[in-house]
């Protein structure tokens, strides 16, 4: 709860700044207001500093992500500053600076919060501000543009001496409201919160317009012919045909989740001549390069390139690209230097098809294609005013492989168990496949909810969380286009494909001579014939990415055990199983573990019971069908009930590092039924 005014100002500046993209990249940015607060001490005012802390976003931040900081030994930090030989000392210092627990850590910019003499500053991102700072005569341009309102401060790594130059140059111009950031961003004061958001706004609206202009025709040239972006359906299925070989490549030093995006500012870069030029020169913000690499990996065929083809260039490109990524890292580092941290790409860009980005998470490959996305509009704007000039790669490696930015990678969480895998659940909307797909998602796992019902996945996925974490798709698992389309969503979503279980599942309790053929038929159609689409498919992504992974089949203890009235549903549940052991032997060599699950009747929370199945069984052993749960459970040993939460519980296990050398296995989840014992 909010209880500083000062503070909850700040905080609704924040947002209102990083809600719009214009104005700033997610996380990027900080904002600051000085005020005063009582001292629960010495009981007098004292002055303080409310600032973005490090790594928080601007659009989502909370007074919990403020940092607040003492002002008078902020400003005695000055007559201790040791120089930028040693200036990294300053951060460290920061903490002796904190007010009380001092709330969030504080950021590398924090010294210019508190050194610019005025009561608000923001510090943002934008693209319209980037483009003019990015300019090769950017200089030159913020005095034509902004006049002696905006004044140029050279590129300096952020840190504290960049906070005494920026407080220099407001001291040293009264009429400056702000200033541009050579190769960074902007930085803009006020005396009160509003003026300083005015100021910010005016700044970013004014380049915006003034590149809108006096920009050339055709910032990146003609368009390049072979190179334009290929129809829809056509661009949409070549990316999926690429997309687990190339997370494959970038997860050569550890895997990645990746995100596809065809907007159409990245379509019509890859048409235009000069992006080879530009993308070979990098990002220059800061915050765009420490998430998208200092360059891209640009396939340099046509748009209408074979998969083969394009399959065959990219594993040419790849090594280059690693071999060029070793000899940046081997110039620039030094013995002090953080140890390399993968030379494999997170962004890369396919003429005619558009752009996949990588991370540890889905958000961050998510975020990494927005910030490369950033970098095409601010190349845009330089080069429609001037050229493209970003800041030179020695100081990316001085910012890339920071000590402090290593610090900011130690403080992460560790990653969950399954972080980084991605999972298509089928028939997950409800019962076993929900509590699947629920448990999944709580261990780190980017998950894919199939169902029939398009409106009840997405429900599911829903309640999993952002589409970060889940998405939900319909799917007819009996019809092979709708299963290629599934795994289709599936690796255009997030990058590739990992963990596969096969749920999606029916049943019909009828005797012998009751059971039709139709009903023989859609049972074997969805169970048998749909795991067997399932699994094909997801194979042919599971072997292209050379990533291994698990495949499991919800299978049944009637696969094992002979029970009266259920002749269909019992044999395409054999089949099932017989499939665990088929797939185990084929795709063991691809590092494929392929498993099974035999559950008892489950029974709470089930859909297939909840549709006549429970009913119809309940009559079979002559029991209230409310009371069915219970009778199975009082004929197993161990006389518990099994839930759907027990079914996900072996998925998890079977998926997780501890069983990394089983295949071909299938574990009971029946609380002990001595009749479907594994023999």
């Amino acid at each position: 709860m909010t209880t500083n005014p000062t503070a909850a100002a700040l905080v609704a500046r924040s947002n209102r700044l990083g809600a719009d993209p214009k104005n700033t990249n997610y996380a990027g940015g900080n904002t600051s207001a000085k005020g005063t607060e009582t001292d629960p001490v010495t009981g007098e005012p004292v002055e303080l500093l409310w600032v973005k802390g490090s790594g928080g976003d601007l659009g989502t931040l909370t007074e919990a992500g403020l940092a607040v900081l003492r002002l008078d030994r902020l400003r005695a930090l000055v007559d201790v500053y040791p120089g930028l030989d040693r200036e990294d000392e300053m951060v460290a210092a920061f903490d002796y600076t904190l007010h009380g627990k001092g709330g969030a850590a504080p950021s590398i910019d924090t010294a210019m919060h508190a050194l610019v003499d005025a009561a608000h500053v923001d510090h943002l991102h934008p693209d319209s501000g980037i483009a003019i700072a990015t300019a090769a005569d950017g200089e030159a341009l913020t005095a034509t543009i902004f006049g002696d309102r905006v004044a140029w401060v050279p590129w300096r790594r952020p840190g504290f001496q960049l906070g005494l130059d920026i407080a220099a140059i407001k001291a040293a111009n009264p009429a400056a409201i702000g200033c541009v950031l050579g190769g960074h961003g902007i930085t803009a004061w006020g005396a009160t919160s509003e003026e300083a958001e005015a100021s910010s706004l005016w700044i970013i609206d004014t380049a915006a317009a003034y590149i809108a202009a006096h920009s050339t025709p055709e910032p990146f040239g003609a368009e390049l012919a072979g190179f334009a972006a290929l129809p829809e359906t056509i661009r949409r299925a070549k990316a999926a045909a690429l997309a687990p070989t190339i997370r494959g490549l970038v997860s050569t030093d550890r895997a990645q989740v990746g995100h596809f995006t065809d907007a159409p500012e990245v379509l019509d870069f890859l048409t235009r001549a000069e992006h080879p030029r530009l993308a070979a020169l990098g990002t220059s913000c800061p915050d765009h390069f420490l998430r998208t690499k200092v360059k891209p990996l640009l396939l340099d065929l046509p748009g209408d390139t074979s998969v083969e083809d394009s399959i065959a260039r990219l594993h040419e490109l790849h090594a280059a690209y690693r071999a060029d990524y070793q000899g940046y890292y081997d110039r620039h580092a030094t013995p002090d230097s953080p140890a390399i941290r993968g030379a494999d790409p997170l962004i890369v860009l396919v003429p005619g098809v558009g752009m996949f980005s990588y991370g540890a998470t889905k958000q961050t490959a998510r975020v990494a294609g927005e910030f490369y996305l950033n970098a095409i509009n601010v190349m845009r704007g330089a080069e429609g005013l001037s050229t493209y000039a970003p800041i030179d790669e020695a100081e990316k490696f001085r910012i890339e492989y920071w000590a402090l930015e290593e610090a900011k990678l130690a403080r992460l969480p560790k990653p969950k168990p399954l972080a980084t895998r991605i999972a298509l659940v089928t028939g997950a909307a409800s019962g076993i496949g929900k509590a699947i797909a629920t448990r999944l998602a709580a261990e780190g796992a980017c998950v894919v909810i199939a169902d029939l019902d398009l409106t009840k996945a997405q429900d599911a996925a829903a309640a999993l969380g952002t589409t970060d974490v889940a998405i939900g798709i319909q799917a007819d698992v009996t019809d092979e286009a709708q299963v290629q389309a599934a795994v289709d969503a599936c690796v255009l979503a997030f990058g590739g494909l990992d963990l596969v279980v096969n749920n999606a599942g029916l049943s019909l309790s009828k005797s012998l001579l009751e059971t039709t053929v139709a009903d023989w038929d859609l049972q074997h159609n969805v169970m048998a014939k749909g795991s067997f689409l399932v699994s094909r498919a997801a194979a042919r992504v599971l072997i292209d990415q050379k990533l291994g992974g698990d495949i499991v089949y919800i299978s049944s203890k009637n696969s094992i055990f002979a029970g009266p009235n259920n002749i269909a549903y019992s044999a395409t549940k054999a089949d099932q199983a017989h499939q665990v052991r088929l797939l185990a032997a084929e795709l063991g060599e691809h590092g494929v573990k392929v498993n099974g699950i035999n559950p008892d009747g489950v029974v709470r929370g089930s859909g297939i019971f909840a549709g006549g199945w429970g009913a119809k069984r309940a009559a079979v052993y002559g029991v209230a069908e409310e009371d069915l749960g219970k009778y199975y459970a009082q004929r197993t040993l161990l006389k518990r009930e099994v839930l759907p939460e027990n079914v996900a519980n072996a998925v998890f296990v079977l998926c997780s590092a501890d069983l990394s050398h089983t295949t071909g296995l299938h574990i009971p989840v029946d609380a002990g039924v001595a009749a479907a014992f594994l023999r």
